[in-house]
């Protein structure tokens, strides 16, 4: 799934993983607020140097001035520089030209130059005019945790930088910074001024903020440096699409250049880190997304400590658990983690979970759906023990897991030899089909190959449950309720069965060219 743009300066240095309607940010989030206008009665009352006025509900500020003073000089603007692979093509020449050498290069003549034909005609083996990259740079925002100089600001802001400077905005120095340590899954990164000096800092909030709570920005929009924001918290636990981890939503100004910046509380302390922006536009339109400061906390304690972040990793692909899903396994409340494929070798694997089982609780705390379970996991330490609760066969069972350490490329290895489906050999006779107006499908018998389990979807009823979950010609269905398919009439057994057991869906295992998953399609009546 892809994140929210980035909104960095424009620059191919930050990540573009992101869904169609949002902007993720290389800025720093600033949340609009409307003005208090307070009664005649209370002005009368309240000095003309005040920085709050009392209200109904306590004391609201009347000009975030004295904490933009506090907190602005610990912000800083990101500079990045990506030259493409420049500067090891230069010192590959360097090493070529005391070699003597090296590939001669045309010079770039304009079309009526006398040499112009000359140099175009030469043969091959002369040289050719090499393809020199093109340098590209990027802004962001980010802010120092720390006197010695730590900043912490977003992965995509200095993703594939060869060069990484960053300014104060009282301080036109640029000051050199070296990554420490960068964690793609929450968009975290780390770097340390190269510098002795000491820097003006900030903390993270160890406080959860509230719907409503006041939030201030500030950041390097467009790379104006030292941009100021007002808003509030609008939602707590946004989930954007970018994987387990919930995010924090301001009705913050945040723009391209932001990312990295912090959000600020009225205890100028940092309560998020923007990321992400919703926008059809590409422009800001009053919604935007942090890094909550606990999960920034975790993350950079352990990119300062080793440079990297290591998680639990259980190894499995796992989809929600829903009604049908639910009435299809025999469940009595829709909630856990469906396991829909287990990568070979991997813990998991290794414990002896299977597809189908439904994830219930990890070390007795209940799964709510497939995010609740990811986050769970990856909280845990690799080589940790922990009780997975599965239901499997209409019983819950236990199953004790060493997890494993969550791998860089955890679908790599989930694709590593789950190609069964193959490419079916033509045939110039036309299979026989089956229709099941129960399912809403029309069946075809099992593919001839390297590998005939499963039968194909030669059709689907527009107007049927299975058509509304997504399934179309050409998908295998592998299993149903458990029982191995390797023909049309095990799909109508498991349905016999299912309809024995009372149940008013069956849970079909599909394969859709290299992709697995389970889907719950509800029974219709059947046709007269």
């Amino acid at each position: 799934m892809r994140l929210p743009h980035r909104n960095s300066t424009p620059s191919n240095v930050y990540s573009s993983k992101i869904a169609p309607a949002f902007v993720a940010l290389a800025a720093v989030a600033v949340v609009g607020f409307g003005y208090f206008i307070p009664s005649e009665a209370v002005r009368a009352d309240t000095p003309a140097s005040a920085q709050t006025v009392e209200t109904p509900m306590g004391r609201a500020p009347l000009s975030f001035a004295d904490l933009v003073e506090r907190v602005k000089p610990s912000v800083v603007s990101v500079s990045v520089i990506n030259d493409g692979g420049a500067s090891k093509m230069a010192e590959n020449d360097k090493k070529d030209n005391k070699k003597g050498g090296g590939n001669f290069n045309f010079p770039d003549l304009p079309p009526d130059h006398p040499l112009h034909d000359f140099f175009k005609h030469l043969p091959k083996e002369f040289g050719q005019q090499e393809q020199r990259p093109k340098i590209v740079q990027g802004q962001g925002s980010g802010f120092v945790i720390s006197p010695d100089g730590y900043v912490v600001t977003n992965n995509h802001v200095i993703d594939g930088a060869t060069k990484i400077q960053v300014t104060f905005d009282n301080d036109e120095t640029k000051y050199d910074a070296k990554l420490v340590g960068t964690d793609p899954r929450t968009d975290v990164a780390l770097l340390k001024i190269e510098s002795n000096k000491t820097f003006p800092a900030v903390k993270l909030s160890t406080k959860t903020p509230r719907v409503g709570d006041w939030a201030l920005a500030v950041g390097n929009p467009f790379g104006l440096g030292g941009t100021v924001t007002a808003g509030i918290v609008s939602a707590l636990a946004r989930d954007i699409g970018s994987g387990p981890y919930d995010y924090m939503q301001i009705d913050a100004a945040v723009n391209r250049g932001n990312s990295g910046g912090p959000t600020f509380n009225l205890d100028g302390d940092v309560i998020g880190v923007n990321t992400a922006i919703f926008s059809p536009s590409g422009g800001n339109v009053g919604i935007a997304f942090d890094v909550p400061a606990k999960t920034v906390q975790e993350v950079i304690t352990q990119l300062k400590a080793t440079g990297t972040v290591k998680r639990g990793w259980l190894g499995v692909k796992i989809q929600n658990v829903d009604d049908d899903t639910a009435a299809s396994l025999g469940l009595k409340e829709a909630h856990g983690a469906l396991v829909s494929e287990v990568t070979p070798n991997g813990p998991a694997a290794a414990a002896g979970i299977k597809t189908q089982d439904a994830i219930l609780q990890v070390n007795d705390e209940k799964i709510v759906d497939s995010r609740d379970l990811a986050r769970k996991i990856a909280e845990l330490s690799p080589d940790s023990p922990v009780n997975i609760k599965v239901w499997r066969n209409n019983a819950e069972k236990v199953i004790k897991v060493k997890l494993g350490l969550f791998p860089k490329n955890a679908e790599a290895l989930m694709n590593g030899d789950n190609d069964d489906n193959g490419n079916s050999n033509d045939n110039e006779d036309k299979p026989s089909t089956t229709e099941l107006s129960q399912l809403g499908v029309t069946l075809m018998p099992a593919r001839t190959g390297s590998n005939s389990e499963g039968v194909a979807i030669a059709e689907v009823d527009p107007s049927s449950d299975a058509a509304e979950k997504g399934l179309k010609a050409g998908d295998v269905i592998l299993e149903i309720s458990g029982q191995t398919v390797k023909s049309p009439a095990d799909v109508i057994s498991g349905i016999k069965k299912a309809q024995d057991l009372k149940r008013t869906a069956v849970l079909l295992h599909i394969q859709s060219s290299d992709q697995k998953r389970f889907v719950a399609v509800q029974l219709a009546t059947k046709k007269g």
